[in-house]
């Protein structure tokens, strides 16, 4: 027995909350580490005692071992939980911890290892007669091999990364033209992001679902499987929503593919919480696609339906005991959906995005759980992964959960930066959804432009956003006067004056006029549309009015001088007031300005001043929250200057080059 009384959390974030709580729960002293970044982040907060262990890149903090070692060693920790992503599966750091002594709550550092990478875990399978996909997971991994191997597998053909996982280093090949390019692109940014290009082909199964089996192991040899998610939504090979149980599970495949995942476990004397990811395709055939050897971010469903805390779980067998329940005693209960909210803008490809959350009202309501790690006024930066919270909805059955979901999701406020929490909104209300059919192609084939838009400013939206601005400047020109005049405090003078707003963009504005009626009552006019709107209650960035006698609650912020954001019946709009300043232009430069998305780390710069570019061409490359993003011209001509230097850290919008454009 390896009993300990403390535990470390080697994360950040949600995950970092999640465990910090089930550790306290259960009785433990909980120790978080934390850069300086996250200096008031919840998770720091929340522990016991918080460690600072670096600057914000993670190479210089959550991903350096030693740093996290000495946290442990300084705090006295006993046992190490790692999360998810940074540490967790890093057989090295597995091992560490065990030579110095700590317990490194996971599986064993050969079990890392051998699942870590897809072309050994893939052989191990094929050993152990787990059903896998055809394909190519030689150790000769020169181009030509991958070519030859591509040939006899045939097209379409998948090229993935051995190393790591989340959609980094892969692509979907259709024409054997395309695939040195896909080679090349998936090793780069596989060195990049794993540090080893080593890859593995295999046939792509066109349109499956991604079902998940939930495994569990102890150290007497025993294992069992806690029932299947469909995590089949998917962007960029990225989960979106995940639920449980699978909507096409039948008993009898439950139990072949759950003997499967148990066999894969059993296969490496696997010990904790893991998952064995199939591709199930419309027949019902399941293939091996990688196991992780670590709690999955989709774990709250499990726990939801099944009613077990699995990170107490892990706990439990990470100390030497035998598991707490046995095959036989696993029930599923009801239905359970996830979806992740990321700060993403989901009109520009769903680039990452960055800004301070200035409102964030998480929902409440029956089944409805949110994991997060937010808190008012904090920074949303480049350096870490955009997802912010998770929310989960349960119901008795899928449709409940479903509809629970959408309106948890509508009730959810996150002003400050683009998020896509309107897409979800959208996504679970698709038929295809609702009916329970939706494949990995779900997203490809409901959104085919590869971007969302979202409903937009309502006229509703403005005359809102209207009242809230004429509020805000009589309530700012009042204390302006009460300071300078004392004696004015009793005064109460009519404002007979027609108050005019200006909202959208300059070349197509629309005129707002607010009248004050009375105190808390105001008529607004935008163009042939009159409201009436009676103020009833207004704090904390909540507000509750009436609209021609109908009463609805709204959220809001005032993030700067004319500025407004109003949430309604789900739908953000923001909005500023042109009348309040004039605005320089936001865009930079013209048409053979190249500037960055977003912010992140300009990995390098392809062209130099004087070389000639075409349209289209790439032009420079940055990462931003573990992606690569290429930086294309939209414009062929000469490129007159270059501003940005390869390794450092760049501003969203910075301008990275300037081209000429020619004829």
């Amino acid at each position: 027995m390896k009993h300990f009384d403390s535990i470390l959390v080697a994360n950040r974030g949600e995950i970092a909350v999640r465990v910090i709580r089930s550790a306290q729960q259960q009785g433990y002293r909980a120790i978080a580490v934390y850069s300086e970044a996250d200096a008031g982040a919840p998770h720091v907060a929340l522990a016991d005692e918080s460690v600072l262990i670096g600057p914000a890149p993670v190479k210089e903090s959550y991903l350096d071992m030693e740093r996290i070692l000495e946290a442990a060693r300084k705090t006295g920790a006993q046992a190490i939980h790692p999360g998810y992503g940074f540490l967790s599966e890093n057989a090295s750091f597995s091992a560490a911890c065990v030579e110095a002594g700590i317990v490194f709550i996971g599986p064993t550092p050969e079990a890392i290892d051998i699942m870590g990478n897809k072309a050994a875990s893939k052989r191990r399978m094929l050993e152990a007669g787990v059903p896998c996909i055809p394909g190519y997971q030689a150790e000769d991994q020169s181009n030509s091999a991958l070519v030859s191997a591509a040939q006899e597998i045939g097209v379409p053909i998948m090229v993935k990364a051995a190393a790591g996982g989340g959609g980094r280093g892969m692509r979907l090949v259709e024409s054997m033209v395309d695939l040195p390019g896909a080679i090349a692109a998936a090793r780069s940014e596989a060195e990049n992001a794993f540090g080893s290009g080593e890859l593995i082909l295999e046939k792509a199964v066109i349109q499956p679902r991604h079902v998940e089996i939930q495994v569990f192991g102890d150290a007497q040899g025993n294992v069992i499987h806690l029932g299947e998610r469909d995590c089949s939504v998917q962007r960029r090979h990225q989960k979106v929503v995940e639920e449980a149980p699978c909507p096409v599970m039948t008993p009898e495949l439950r139990d072949a593919m759950g003997q499967a995942a148990v066999d894969a476990a059993k296969s490496i004397d696997y010990v904790g919480a893991g998952t064995v990811e199939f591709l199930l395709d419309a027949d019902k055939n399941f293939y091996f696609l990688e196991m992780n050897t670590r709690l999955q971010v989709e774990h709250p469903v499990t726990e939801m339906v099944t009613g077990h805390d699995l990170v107490a779980m892990q706990f439990h067998v990470a100390q030497g005991y035998s598991l707490p329940l046995a095959q036989e005693q696993l029930a599923l209960d009801g239905h359970a959906i996830e979806v992740r909210l990321y700060a993403e803008d989901t009109a520009t490809e769903f680039l990452p995005a960055t800004g301070t959350a200035h409102a964030w009202f998480p929902p409440e309501g029956a089944g409805i759980r949110v994991d997060h790690g937010l808190a008012n006024g904090q920074e949303i930066s480049p350096f870490y992964d955009p997802m912010v919270a998770k929310i989960i909805a349960w119901g008795e059955d899928r449709d409940i959960a479903r509809r629970r979901l959408v309106r948890a999701l509508e009730n959810t406020t996150l002003f400050g930066f683009a998020t896509n929490r309107e897409f979800l909104i959208d996504l679970l209300q698709r038929e295809a959804f609702a009916a329970g059919v939706a494949t990995t192609a779900f997203i490809s084939e409901n959104y085919p432009s590869g971007s969302f838009q979202p409903e937009g400013c309502s006229a509703l939206h403005m005359a809102i956003a209207a009242c809230l601005l004429y509020r805000a400047s009589f309530a700012q020109s009042r204390d302006r006067a009460l300071g300078t005049l004392p004696d004015m405090s009793g005064f109460t003078g009519t404002r007979e004056l027609r108050e005019h707003f200006r909202f959208g963009e300059e070349d197509s504005p629309t005129d707002v006029f607010v009248d004050e009626i009375k105190p808390s009552r105001y008529r607004v006019t935008i163009a042939e549309n009159t409201f009436e709107l009676d103020w009833l209650h207004q704090d904390g960035g909540t507000l509750r009015l009436s609209v021609d006698s109908v009463q609805l609650t709204a959220r809001y912020a005032l993030p700067g001088r004319g500025d407004v954001i109003v949430q309604l019946r789900g739908t953000t709009a923001e909005l500023t007031n042109q009348l309040a300043f004039t605005r320089g232009d936001e865009t930079a430069g013209g048409s053979g300005t190249i500037a960055a998305p977003m912010h992140g780390n300009l990995m390098e710069v392809f062209v130099r001043v004087g070389d000639r570019v075409e349209t289209g061409q790439d032009v420079a490359v940055m990462e931003a929250m573990k992606m690569e993003h290429r930086m294309s011209t939209p414009v062929a001509g000469e490129v007159v200057a270059v501003h940005a230097v390869a390794g450092e850290q760049i501003a969203s919008g910075a301008i990275v080059l300037e081209i000429q454009e020619q004829d």
